[in-house]
């Protein structure tokens, strides 16, 4: 197989156009066959919900030592590029997601691993925040309402490539079942960290009027959803997220 373009690179993947499949390639030789069969795992599950819009998962290789999943190659632009070169278009493409992350959202899975569990881990493994905030933190999160609704648990415009085909939506491993309102947080999150906040608030504004779910519901899983993204220790997402979690009633 010959890897072509690269297309995304991350501290711990790169990913290559290879003739049509997409090559996820794990830079470290030793990476778990855990970590790697996870990934694999959860968009099959995804896959098996019946949502349309996702590259098929094909197999797991290895290349030159090191572990690799292999997708169908889905061509096009990402969401991301398109609301940069078509500023003016930005509303319409909001929109837009919007639709896509109510799609995703009226679908579930029982068989994904749980968000409410995965949280409280990633807050329990925390070092950064003592335990008085932990237990508050876990205390919220266990009072949360839950759900077994399909979660993209990093659903961006970076993520979403449009193409003649139609749209589709990549990088499924962070996927939960899971109540809606914190998938939408996480992606409110998301728009904020990238100095994007008018965007997050259209965005918001948007997904509550196509839904009728109330800003207070999102809002309340703000400051859980912060403190979960704490355990990458991205130095930039730092005191904006520590901001977020110190923030007893978000508004």
């Amino acid at each position: 197989m010959e890897l072509k373009r690269l297309i995304a690179e991350s501290e711990k993947v790169q990913v290559y156009e290879a003739d049509d499949k997409c090559v996820k390639i794990f830079k470290d030789a030793d990476e778990p066959k855990s970590v790697v069969l996870y990934e694999a795992l959860t968009h099959a599950r995804v896959e098996e919900t019946g949502f349309a819009r996702i590259p098929p998962f094909e197999e797991i290789t290895r290349i030159d030592g090191k572990w690799a999943i292999i997708y169908q190659h889905i061509s096009g632009k990402t969401m991301d590029e398109l609301i940069r070169e078509k500023p003016a278009n930005k509303e319409a493409y909001l929109e837009k997601m919007v639709d896509l992350q109510i799609e995703i959202n009226s679908l579930c899975s029982i068989k994904l691993s749980r968000l409410k569990d995965y949280i409280k881990r990633s807050i329990d493994g925390l070092d950064i925040i003592d335990d008085v905030k932990k237990y508050e933190l876990l205390t919220r999160l266990s009072a949360m309402p839950d759900s077994n609704t399909l979660c993209h648990g990093d659903f961006s415009p970076d993520n979403i490539i449009v193409n003649t085909d139609g749209v589709f939506i990549v990088d499924w491993l962070k996927a939960k079942q899971g109540n809606a309102c914190a998938d939408v947080a996480k992606t409110y999150i998301n728009f904020c960290l990238k100095h994007r906040t008018e965007s997050a608030e259209k965005y918001l504004k948007i997904y509550c009027e196509k839904t009728n779910c109330s800003k207070r519901a999102v809002y309340d899983w703000i400051p859980i959803i912060a403190a979960a993204q704490l355990k990458f220790k991205k130095p930039d997402e730092r005191e904006v997220l520590l901001t977020w979690i110190d923030v007893a009633d978000y508004r």
